[in-house]
């Protein structure tokens, strides 16, 4: 199989290396990897602010340039559900692009069927449920199967697991006081835990938690899934 990577532009301008662990994990499985240099972002900024007309243009680009891809995979519920759930919105039709594109631990749990990918991590962890990827992708079991194939990682489910972070994109800019209380319901869940590590899909997720675990000197890490999937 042939498999194009998606990065969306937060893994591509803050954290590169949660795309550099994706391409580890593929290679381990023999997955052929392709990373088309012409692509943008997915447009969801766009489109989530109103300016729709923008959105579509970068759409079309999105499927011209991944129309030949087998599979298309990115690191990220959020940017996943904006093509194969709004996509179909904004261009008037599904197409093969947008039901072929799919989020890292959907694509390894549901269309390779590997719930064990060789890693070891050891460390106490807990479980982020991104709001994209819980609600618009169903996503929930994946990167916990995942998770618990790793070596010698202990994953302890948080209470507010399926809580959003308050991030939202431009929701933590147009309404920060919310979107504080939010992320302080979801810390206090995480420290409650004891883990050592929150472990999410999404990296803005974990930039919005990592932001008040630091500001409140709380010994807490952020990691994204495939940073841990990469370890051995």
């Amino acid at each position: 199989m042939r498999v194009a990577l998606f990065i969306p532009c937060f893994v591509d301008q803050l954290f590169p290396n949660v795309g550099i662990a994706m391409v580890k994990v593929l290679r381990r499985l023999n997955i052929e990897v392709d990373y088309p240099l012409q692509q943008t972002c997915c447009g969801q900024p766009a489109f989530n602010t109103g300016y729709w007309d923008e959105a579509r243009e970068l759409a079309r680009r999105y499927c011209e340039i991944f129309a030949d891809a087998d599979a298309i995979v990115c690191p990220s519920g959020s940017c996943t559900a904006m093509v194969r759930n709004f996509y179909p919105e904004l261009l008037g039709k599904a197409t093969r692009v947008t039901a072929n594109t799919f989020e890292f631990s959907e694509f390894l749990v549901r269309q390779l069927g590997v719930t064990d990918v060789g890693a070891r991590f050891p460390a106490k962890v807990t479980y982020h449920d991104a709001c994209h990827a819980l609600r618009e992708l169903r996503l929930k079991d994946e990167p916990r199967e995942l998770l618990r194939n790793v070596e010698e990682l202990e994953l302890v489910e948080m209470s507010e697991a399926e809580t959003c972070c308050g991030f939202g994109g431009t929701f933590s800019v147009k309404f920060p006081m919310i979107s504080y209380a939010m992320d302080e319901m979801k810390c206090t869940s995480i420290k409650q835990t004891g883990a050592e590590y929150v472990v999410s899909g999404d990296s803005s997720c974990l930039m919005q938690i990592d932001g008040y675990l630091r500001r409140q000197r709380m010994p807490i890490k952020t990691i994204h899934l495939a940073e841990v999937l990469a370890a051995r």
